[in-house]
C-alpha cells in the first residue's frame, strides 16, 4: 500500500507488462540487501581473504595490505565491526567510546587496543552531517525524488554518524557488519587502490568458490580446462557427480544502481555483467558434448547444468521477468550468490546433483532463487566458513553462539 502511493511505475504504467519486473527489482534492492546472514559474511572475510590462495600474482593483496588499507589486521577489523554492531543493537543504536573505559571492557581491549578501535572506527565507519549530505548528493543518478530511496545509501560506506547526541549513532545498525564482509572490503579497497584491487579480489573469489565446491561429497571438482591452439579456457570449475555435470562460472560482480532502479539501462547492465557467463557455460557444454579431447575426463552420459556464482545476490535474476534479457542456452543455468553456494555444499540428506535435477524439472521452482530449493534439508557445518571464523581470537568467547551473541557476551 505504501508503494502504491509513491512508486510512479505502479500507477503510470498499469498496462506495461514489464512494470512488475521493475517494481520487484527495486523492492529487492531496497529490502533484501539487508538480509544476508552475518555469520557467513564475517567468516567469509577471513576464509577468502587470508586463507585462500589465488592463482595469479597479486598486485594489491600482498603481505601488509591489511594494515595499509584497514589500519589494522583483518581480524581486528572484523572484531571492531562486530563490537560496533552489537553496541548499536544493545544500546539503542549507539556506540559510546567511553564504554571502552568501563569495568569489563578490559576483556575487549586485551584483544584489540582501545586506540585501534577508535582510530579504525573514525577512519572507516564514521561520518558527520556535512560529509553525509555531500555524499548523498553525489550518489544520486535520478532526479525523481520518489526513486531516491532505491539508490545508493551513503550509510553503506559510513554506517555511524557523529553529532547527534552522545557517542556515535547507527541509523541502520545492520550496515555495520557489512563493512567487514568481503563485499564491504571490496568497496574500501577499490576506493583506495582502484581496479587492481578488484582484479585481485576477483581472483581470490574464484579460488574461494573452488574451495566451497570441494566440500561436496562424492564429487570430482576440476579447474578450468585450456583447449585449442590458442589455449582458450572453459568455465572456471567443472563438478562431476553421479547425477550430473555442473559447469560453474564465477563472477565477482554486483548489481549496479541502474539495475536496482530498473531503469531503461537495466537490460544492458544485466547483459554486461552476466551475459558472458551464460555464453561461457553454453560453449563449454558444447565442447564436452562434441567429445573434444581436452574434455575427455568429463563424462557425457549424464545431464549438464550451469551455475553462475556471484559475490552479491542478483535478486529475481532467474525469474521469467529477467531471464529473457540474458542469452538463450541449451543447458539449464541458475544464478546464485556465494552464500547460497555455501549452504548448498553442506546438504547431507540428498545428493546435490539430484536436488538440482529435481529443481530444474519443476517449471516454477526452477525460476526461484536457489535458496528456496535448499530449505527443508539437513545441513552439516561448512568447514571453510568455520575455519575462517576460528581464525578470530574471540572465537571461544562464547562457543556455539551466533556472532552477535558472542560479541554481546564480550561487551
Amino acid at each position: 500500500m505504501y508503494s502504491q502511493l509513491e512508486d510512479p511505475y505502479l500507477y503510470e504504467h498499469d498496462n506495461d507488462r514489464d512494470a512488475l519486473a521493475r517494481f520487484l527489482l527495486r523492492a529487492a534492492g531496497e529490502q533484501m540487501i539487508y538480509q544476508e546472514p552475518v555469520f557467513q559474511e564475517l567468516a567469509r572475510a577471513a576464509a577468502m581473504l587470508t586463507q585462500t590462495a589465488g592463482t595469479r600474482e597479486a598486485r594489491c593483496l600482498r603481505p601488509g595490505w591489511e594494515e595499509e588499507l584497514l589500519g589494522t589486521s583483518l581480524s581486528h577489523y572484523v572484531g571492531i565491526a562486530q563490537l560496533l554492531w552489537v553496541s548499536a543493537i544493545s544500546c539503542a543504536g549507539r556506540f559510546d567510546p567511553t564504554s571502552l573505559e568501563a569495568p569489563g571492557a578490559e576483556r575487549i581491549c586485551a584483544e584489540i587496543p582501545a586506540t585501534t578501535i577508535l582510530s579504525v572506527a573514525e577512519k572507516h565507519f564514521v561520518t558527520d552531517t556535512a560529509a553525509f549530505r555531500q555524499a548523498n548528493e553525489q550518489a544520486r543518478i535520478t532526479t525523481d525524488p520518489l526513486l531516491r530511496r532505491y539508490e545508493y545509501n551513503p550509510l553503506r560506506t559510513t554506517p555511524l554518524v557523529k553529532g547527534y547526541g552522545p557517542g556515535l549513532l547507527a541509523p541502520v545498525n545492520h550496515l555495520i557488519p557489512a563493512k567487514a564482509s568481503p563485499l564491504g572490503i571490496y568497496y574500501t579497497g577499490v576506493a583506495k587502490f582502484g581496479g587492481a584491487f578488484a582484479q585481485d579480489l576477483g581472483d581470490l573469489f574464484e579460488a574461494y568458490v573452488g574451495r566451497q565446491l570441494g566440500l561436496l561429497p562424492d564429487a570430482t571438482v576440476l579447474p578450468e580446462i585450456a583447449y585449442g591452439q590458442n589455449q582458450a579456457l572453459s568455465v572456471d570449475w567443472i563438478v562431476i557427480t553421479e547425477e550430473l555435470v555442473l559447469l560453474v562460472e564465477v563472477k565477482s560482480v554486483r548489481p549496479t544502481a541502474h539495475l536496482r532502479l530498473a531503469n531503461e539501462r537495466r537490460g544492458d547492465e544485466l547483459q554486461r555483467m552476466l551475459g558472458r557467463a551464460y555464453e561461457q557455460i553454453n560453449h563449454t557444454a558444447a565442447l564436452i558434448a562434441s567429445g573434444r579431447k581436452e574434455f575427455a575426463v568429463v563424462p557425457t552420459d549424464r545431464p549438464v547444468h550451469g551455475l553462475i556464482v556471484t559475490m552479491e545476490p542478483f535478486h529475481i535474476v532467474n525469474a521469467p521477468l529477467q531471464r529473457p534479457l540474458l542469452p538463450a542456452t541449451t543447458v539449464p543455468i541458475t544464478v546464485c550468490s556465494i552464500s547460497e553456494l555455501e549452504d548448498m555444499v553442506t546438504i547431507t540428506d540428498t545428493p546435490v546433483g539430484r536436488l538440482l535435477l529435481e529443481r530444474a524439472a519443476d517449471a516454477q521452482r526452477s525460476t526461484y532463487a536457489l535458496r528456496e530449493a535448499l530449505s527443508g534439508h539437513t545441513h552439516a557445518r561448512n568447514a571453510v566458513l568455520d575455519a575462517g571464523w576460528n581464525s578470530y581470537p574471540w572465537r571461544h568467547a562464547a562457543a556455539g553462539q551466533a556472532p552477535s551473541e558472542s560479541a554481546g557476551a564480550a561487551l
